[in-house]
Order: C-alpha cells, then sequence, then structure tokens
C-alpha cells in the first residue's frame, strides 16, 4: 500500500509464537524490483528460510480520507518467531512504503523435514550483510 498499511503502530507485538517455533510474515511490496531486493535481503542475511513471491494482489484499503486500490505482490516469509523483531525492523528499513504491512502468523504444523530445513536455515542470522544494503527509493 503506497505509505499505508492495514495496521498501525510502530512496535512488534509478540513474537509469532507457535507449537513448531516457526512462523510465516506477509508481507505486501509495490513491484517486482522491491519484491527481490527484500527476499535476497533476507534470505542472505538468514532471516528468512524462504520467501515466495505472489504477483497480481490487488489491496483494497482506507488511506487520507478515502478508499485506495492498489496492485501489489505478496511476500510469504518463512522464518522463527524469535527473529520476527529484527526481521521487522529490516523491513521497514528497506522496504519503500511509510508504513509496510508486516503480518506473522504461527506454522501450527507440517513437515519435519521442512521445519527442520526452515529452523537450521535461520540458526545463524548474519545481521552484517544487511548493513550494505540500502533502502529502494519509493
Amino acid at each position: 500500500m503506497s505509505g499505508a498499511s492495514a495496521a498501525a503502530g510502530a512496535g512488534v507485538s509478540g513474537t509469532g509464537d507457535s507449537p513448531t517455533g516457526a512462523i510465516m510474515v506477509y508481507v505486501t511490496v509495490p513491484d517486482q524490483k522491491t519484491a527481490d531486493h527484500l527476499s535476497d535481503a533476507l534470505v542472505s542475511s538468514h532471516l528468512a528460510a524462504c520467501v515466495n513471491v505472489i504477483p497480481g494482489l490487488t489491496s483494497v484499503y482506507w488511506w487520507e480520507g478515502k478508499v485506495n486500490r492498489d496492485s501489489e505482490l505478496l511476500l510469504v516469509i518463512k522464518t522463527k518467531g524469535s527473529l520476527l523483531g529484527e526481521l521487522t525492523q529490516q523491513v521497514k528499513r528497506l522496504h519503500p512504503y511509510d508504513e509496510p504491512e508486516v503480518v506473522a502468523l504461527p506454522i501450527q504444523g507440517g513437515s519435519a523435514s521442512y521445519l527442520n530445513w526452515l529452523h537450521d536455515s535461520v540458526a545463524a542470522p548474519d545481521l552484517e550483510r544487511l548493513k550494505g544494503i540500502e533502502k529502494l527509493p519509493g
């Protein structure tokens, strides 16, 4: 959403607690370039094990006193709940929107081998890798 999100507030509520310790985080982006930029940054720094990029999304939302409609892409980010705060900070730092959507849902269950891979992939985040990555112009 151009400069907006459905949720307000600057803080992160909760850690996305789930029985598996794993979460999915939804983030909307305006274009493929932003999707690639955020996905590459989050996966290469090991804040995310995997990011699915889903094109063809239409977002309808209230912003600045009127209904708005934008074409967007949805990032479905898989990580562990304990990384939600850092992931949210990095998304907000790198995202072109003033208030990007960052919404986490617990992963209740699934393939044990996949969930083990997910946890292994984000076991040691490399935040130094993010320092050279700049925000894309909005």
